[in-house]
């Protein structure tokens, strides 16, 4: 019988989710729907020191603003519940027991001071080993008595009793990565004096007692494969599939940091980036969509794609081994064109229900119709090609809901491409071409502003720069016609009458 694909995120709750988690959490999400599987949430808390108070819920935040929705969790229950580590010691416990009872482990009394003395010898005499494994063979009334009396210590793995275990090709990186164990500490600590286990231990239990078949994590964590495996093999299990993520690096190459940008989730959630944009970012950043996608059927979706489309054409073995550099500039071409779709689509009252409330902080005293739903989509269908973030709604093209800044640089700068006499006749003759004309035509409006060029003999530049600079005081922006079909025929009169007067 086929065992069901299970797969789990397991973040230590120490801060807030980062861009690298995300992308975790979205690949194992991908390869357990690819694989009709499913995936749990579990939160490593066993590092008790490290612990930050709301980091749980910043993730689980992340997660549900991502779209990516685990099957089992915390607060969702589930066969193999709980699913926070801390309400899980017992467990550990009867495990660490049949490692002491198998030989495989051994109680270390060994103090701080001593241990550390014990190193710095060691590594004079030239020696890669980290301790001497003086508790090893301690006599067991010895261990009882100091056990008995309640002396602090430690439960170490006995390397000396475990053959080394090749394990199965990476599922990123294949068999590319040479795996040793002269990074690993001598005799790796499981259980700590404070009797939680260490990650290694709550890790290679936890993924047994759940059933895990595959695990994706950082490339971070394949230095302690070797050591995971000896655990499985200490204990007699099956390993799951183990695959390593390469890391996420800024812009310049370096490791990600908060000094050269964002790297919280959070970050992206209040700048207003669509999370549709941020997945499929993320997703693309080190895989090979278009080799993917050629071996799917024809029409496969570009680098613009839904979690669906991901999901479908995802294929693991097409993620690079190097280290991937994260492109802003990517992420912005993706948010555009999510944000496009949705302004287009079913959700576009969504979108402007999202962008009101930024408007209404940009502008408190509003008037109220400018701030429905019904005008913002429109606005944003106008400006769909220059808002890269929802949040540029309000600075993109503030004409839309105030009056023009005639004194800002770009309206100054305007107004002089407009010979002083032909500005004040075409304004006049605007207000006359455009008196009966119905707004929500564009082809009225623009056959309107041909007659003024018409009746005055004047150039098609000097009347779209008069009305340019009339209706909205800036040089950049959408066509004119769109814009007097937003104004309408009685913001649009009042601005050309302003500027007329003002001959500004």
């Amino acid at each position: 019988m086929n065992k069901i694909p299970r797969f789990r995120f397991a973040p230590s709750p120490t801060g807030s989710l980062h861009l690298g988690g995300l992308r975790t959490a979205l690949f194992n999400h991908v390869m357990a729907r690819k694989l009709g599987g499913e995936w749990a949430l579990r939160i490593e808390d066993t590092d008790r020191s490290r612990l930050v108070p709301g980091s749980v819920g910043e993730i689980r935040k992340g997660l549900e603003w991502a779209g990516i929705t685990y099957d089992r969790g915390p607060e969702l229950g589930g066969p193999h519940a709980p699913y926070t580590q801390s309400e899980r010691l017992d467990l550990y416990h009867q495990y660490t027991k049949k490692l002491l009872d198998s030989g495989h482990a051994y109680r270390c009394f060994c103090g701080p001071e001593r241990l550390s003395e014990t190193k710095e010898k060691l590594q004079k005499l030239g020696s890669n080993s980290t301790y001497d494994r003086a508790c090893l063979n301690l006599s067991e009334e010895d261990i009882a008595r100091r056990v008995r009396v309640g002396e602090k210590h430690v439960v170490r793995l006995n390397d000396t009793t475990i053959q080394d275990v090749k394990p199965a090709p990476d599922l990123v990186f294949g068999t590319s990565v040479q795996h040793t164990h002269a990074g690993l500490p001598t005799d790796p600590i499981l259980l700590k004096s404070d009797l939680f286990p260490t990650y290694h231990l709550a890790s290679v239990v936890d993924d047994h007692e759940m059933e895990i078949t595959h695990v994706l994590r950082g490339e971070e964590w394949l230095p302690s494969l070797p050591l995971h495996l000896d655990l499985y093999s200490a204990l007699g299990l099956e390993p799951p599939r183990f695959g390593h993520l390469p890391l996420l690096l800024n812009p310049d190459g370096t490791k990600m940091s908060k000094r050269k940008g964002d790297v919280r989730v959070l970050d992206y959630m209040e700048k207003g980036w669509e999370p549709e944009a941020v997945v499929n970012w993320l997703a693309l950043t080190g895989w090979n969509i278009h080799r993917s996608t050629a071996e799917h059927e024809p029409g496969a979706p570009g680098d613009l794609m839904t979690l669906e489309q991901i999901i479908h054409a995802f294929d693991i073995t097409h993620l690079t081994h190097r280290r991937t550099i994260l492109d802003p500039g990517k992420l912005a071409f993706l948010n555009r064109h999510h944000l496009h779709k949705k302004v287009e689509g079913t959700t576009d009252q969504l979108i402007a229900e999202r962008a009101a409330g930024i408007i209404r902080a940009a502008y408190p005293d509003i008037d109220s119709q400018w701030c429905t739903r019904d005008y913002i989509s429109r606005v944003l269908r106008v400006l769909s090609d220059r808002v890269i973030i929802l949040q540029d709604v309000g600075t993109a093209a503030p004409y839309f809901f105030e009056s023009p800044d005639y004194t800002s640089d770009s309206a100054i700068s305007l107004r002089k491409t407009v010979k002083g006499d032909v500005y004040p006749r075409v304004l006049k003759q605007a207000l006359r071409a455009l008196e009966s004309v119905p707004y929500e035509d564009a082809t009225q409006l623009h056959d309107a502003l041909g007659s003024v060029k018409t009746e005055l003999g004047v150039g098609t530049r000097d009347v779209m720069n008069t009305m340019r600079h009339a209706l909205t005081g800036s040089k950049i922006g959408p066509s004119v016609v769109e814009i007097l079909g937003l104004l309408g025929p009685g913001r649009t009169n009042s601005r050309l009458k302003v500027a007329l007067e003002g001959k500004l």
